[in-house]
């Protein structure tokens, strides 16, 4: 395991890497250092080759209580507010942008900055007791950049309601309006977790990539520019090498032989 401040990364084999949040004391909350340590592991993985699939978590007793509440009271101007949100949009980004996808594994809470960093990953999943929320309401503090985040994965309606009443929601009914995948009992997670990633890593690297920067793009496009691109993408992909190697290892009924290429 690599420790990093406020962060560490562990390998769990077939291309599989565990990034933990690791500052238990704060509830794991996203100070500048710990969003500038996980900003540069995320850019470095997803440059690694031997990286496919990333699984994000928080330690101790959850994921994230989102920015440090202390900290942002101690900045007192504006240029340096700006600087503390500017510089978590950037690893919001980074994970959305990146060539990797990323498993959230939530236990505990994902507040605020947390919410959002649950929402930012292409997957999450949860302990059946996990609790989902943008509280900012509450301490007269809108939660104005989570909800970006949020608001992509689930309806306005759900949306407005989370932001307007701050309340917490049930992993139940996280998974209802589509803000996790699912959510199992603690003694399980981990195995349900890992048995995705490596689904997912079983497949090409090249694909995957193509597929996952496809997906976020064509959604910002109106439908015809959307077609017009994604047809583009899959003739892109059908040039590769893994793409015609798939094909004929599914005619063929044999296991692909992936180049990522």
């Amino acid at each position: 395991m690599k420790s990093i401040q406020n962060a560490n990364i562990k390998r769990l084999g077939n291309g599989i890497t565990l990034v933990s949040i690791n500052d238990p004391k704060s509830y794991n909350s996203l100070s500048t250092v710990t969003l500038k340590s996980l900003l540069n592991i995320f850019k470095k993985l997803d440059k690694d080759n031997s990286t496919k699939v990333i699984i994000l978590e928080g330690s101790g007793n959850g994921f994230s209580a989102g920015h440090n509440l202390k900290e942002v009271k101690g900045l007192k101007k504006r240029s340096k507010y700006l600087n503390l949100f500017n510089l978590c949009s950037k690893l919001m980004m980074q994970i959305v942008n990146g060539k990797k996808p990323v498993i959230a594994k939530v236990h505990g809470a994902a507040y605020a900055a947390g919410c959002q960093l649950a929402a930012s990953c292409d997957l999450a999943y949860s302990t059946n007791s996990a609790t989902f929320a943008t509280p900012g309401v509450k301490i007269g503090l809108f939660c104005s950049t989570p909800m970006v985040a949020v608001s992509r994965k689930i309806s306005r309606k759900r949306m407005m309601e989370m932001l307007l009443t701050g309340d917490p929601i049930s992993a139940k009914y996280a998974k209802e309006i589509g803000l996790i995948n699912d959510h199992y009992s603690l003694k399980i997670l981990n195995k349900k977790v890992l048995d995705i990633a490596k689904k997912i890593s079983s497949k090409s690297n090249l694909t995957i990539k193509i597929g996952k920067k496809g997906f976020y793009k064509q959604l910002e496009m109106p439908l015809g520019k959307a077609y017009d691109y994604t047809s583009k993408m899959m003739t892109l992909n059908m040039s590769s090498y893994d793409a015609k190697e798939g094909i004929s290892a599914f005619i063929e009924k044999r296991n692909p032989s992936w180049k990522n290429k």
